[in-house]
């Protein structure tokens, strides 16, 4: 399946560091003010925020969260999802985007990254940088909201994230945590998304 590339800024770094910090304060304002342009009108969709680190088997928590999705688009018709290109929640929701689309062909999976992905997996095991390529080929589009990485880039895809939803932020959180997680659920919250939690179960 074809996907699509879109990379946010300025070829140039310094440039872009400047150009994305502002985008980063603009959504933060949009998010604020709950004025928030939707690039498809129609689109009813979601977005995914979790830890790295898993309390529970993937197995376990794949198999809550597809049967969480596929309720969401028989009942609510949500069709696209987009989740940060992270391992652990992340990597689980993606496979199962791309698993449930298998039986939905409306269903979408859109990635957001927050930089390159030389930068992003360069501390990642074999087996997850293997994931990742096959994740990447296979969605329905990629954003890079930064050519490079630097600090604040991980906020700024989190912010993305939260501006392309328009229904749910499901996330896997540890309330008890102070993380990215926890900045993309506030991201949420602001805007009005519902915020499904399956951190140790949680419905």
């Amino acid at each position: 399946m074809k996907s699509t590339v879109k990379v946010a800024g300025s070829d140039e770094v310094v440039k872009s560091c400047k150009k994305l910090c502002g985008i980063y304060h603009k959504v933060l304002e949009e998010l604020a003010d709950g004025d928030v342009i939707r690039e498809k009108e129609t689109e009813r969709s979601a977005c995914f925020t979790g830890h790295r680190d898993l309390s529970e088997s993937e197995r376990s928590l794949s198999e809550r969260l597809y049967a969480l999705l596929e309720k969401l688009v028989i009942e609510d018709g949500i069709t696209d999802f987009y989740a940060g290109g992270a391992v652990g929640f992340d990597t689980v929701a993606e496979k199962c985007v791309l698993r449930l689309r298998e039986k939905y062909p409306q269903v979408k999976l859109h990635l957001v990254l927050p930089c390159s992905n030389e930068e992003q997996t360069k501390n990642w095991t074999a087996n997850q940088k293997y994931e990742f390529r096959l994740i990447l080929t296979r969605a329905d589009s990629v954003e890079y909201t930064s050519t490079h990485q630097f600090r604040g880039c991980m906020g700024v895809r989190n912010a993305r994230l939260v501006v392309h939803a328009t229904e749910y932020c499901i996330c896997y959180h540890d309330p008890t945590r102070k993380s990215g997680t926890s900045q993309t659920i506030g991201f949420a919250e602001k805007k009005g998304l519902k915020v499904i939690n399956l951190f140790k179960g949680e419905d």
